[in-house]
């Protein structure tokens, strides 16, 4: 009863993503009708909930729930955390306020979607980063062929748990506890890399490991909460190039490109002017981009006229508000990086284009340089800190 429960809800779910136009492929649709969603959260997963100012996460077992109960949250199109900070949600001790998720069971639109982006087909050699729960490591088995799927996961708790729902489901691909962000040579080349975590840059080894004429599909981000899916061919000469994707795709950073830890920060005086432009502007996705590129190094804080940039590196700070008048908007900086030139030069390039969605951006690799650009190659352009 309950398996024939999971293939109703595993089906009606398939019919939404096509109804929604977020699923095209014949083969990645067998996939999704095929593959138990239900093993790959595991023993718990963390169901939010938002009280005002902070995020409560309670555990839920799949012990202590009803069956169908369980089922219908899996097939949801959404995210589930499996683990904060480190702790699986198998082992917390009871609810935890704030915390951060560092590993999920991501919406199955989402992978889907970056399974049928990235080309995944039967006998391609595929490398994936990031495993997590094993979820979409499932998903590409089942389109390549096991024999074909390289997956690795750097946490170790999460890495085990993934390998025991893998096999659970009768998945048997390569699994590797490591650095994803290093690849994995002995397995290389490979046709396809498909990263289910985000970088602020795509490291060249890892490049090295791909085909002449292969694919990498990557979420490039950063310290500022910027986001972008951009997919990537691979060139013979040492060269990929490719544009960003329609869309709003975000992962967790790559632990190893996660910003440095700091403690509590105060906010001290500095030099005062007025912004050129709205401090708004990194609310919207598009715009919280472009400042990113502007201040790789900086982490955003803030909301709407009252924005927080503090630059890791340098200890450099700015901060926004509404005009003591009303009218416009000011701008307290300190430190020796002028951040908010920065990001009031990048945003004004921007505009300047017609204030596109990322899809109107694109992104070139060299051996020397990583560099994102506007519109066309030799556009408006910004480099990466690598």
């Amino acid at each position: 009863m309950t398996d024939d429960l999971a293939a109703v809800l595993r089906h009606r779910l398939v019919e939404q993503l096509v109804a929604d136009d977020e699923l095209h492929d014949p083969e990645v649709r067998r996939a999704a009708e095929t593959v138990p969603r239900e093993v790959f959260l595991g023993p718990a997963i963390y169901r939010p909930s938002s009280p005002p100012g902070v995020t409560v996460w309670t555990p839920t077992h799949r012990d202590d729930t009803p069956a169908d109960v369980w089922l219908r949250l899996t097939y949801q199109d959404r995210t589930w955390v499996t683990q904060l900070d480190g702790v699986l949600a198998e082992e917390a001790v009871g609810p935890v306020t704030g915390g951060s998720p560092t590993s999920s069971s991501t919406l199955p639109s989402v992978i889907l979607g970056m399974i049928e982006q990235a080309g995944v087909a039967r006998g391609k050699r595929v490398l994936i980063i990031g495993t997590g729960t094993g979820l979409s490591t499932a998903y590409v088995c089942e389109v390549a062929g096991e024999e074909n799927v390289t997956s690795i996961e750097t946490d170790p708790a999460a890495a085990e748990r993934a390998r025991k729902a893998l096999a659970e489901a009768g998945y048997t691909p390569t699994l590797i506890t490591a650095d994803g962000l290093r690849g994995h040579r002995d397995r290389a080349p490979y046709d396809i890399v498909i990263a289910f975590c985000s970088m602020r840059y795509i490291p060249y080894g890892l490049l090295q490991q791909i085909k002449a004429g292969g694919t990498l599909l990557v979420t490039l981000a950063g310290w500022g909460s910027g986001y972008g899916l951009v997919r990537l061919t691979v060139e013979g000469d040492g060269v990929a190039e490719g544009r960003f994707l329609p869309g709003y795709t975000s992962f967790m950073i790559a632990r190893s490109h996660d910003r440095p830890p700091h403690g509590p920060f105060e906010l001290l005086p500095g030099d005062e002017r007025p912004s050129v432009i709205d401090p708004a502007l990194l609310d919207d996705w598009s715009g919280r981009f472009v400042a990113q590129l502007a201040t790789p190094s900086a982490e955003r804080l803030g909301t709407g006229a009252e924005q927080i940039l503090l630059d890791v590196a340098t200890g450099s700070q700015v901060r926004t508000r509404t005009a003591d008048n009303g009218e416009g908007w000011a701008v307290v900086r300190r430190g020796p990086l002028d951040l908010w030139t920065a990001v009031e030069n990048s945003i004004t390039r921007w505009q300047s284009h017609g204030s596109p969605h990322v899809s109107g951006f694109g992104m070139t690799i060299t051996p020397h340089t990583q560099k994102v650009w506007l519109d066309e190659p030799h556009g408006p352009s910004w480099e990466l800190p690598i």
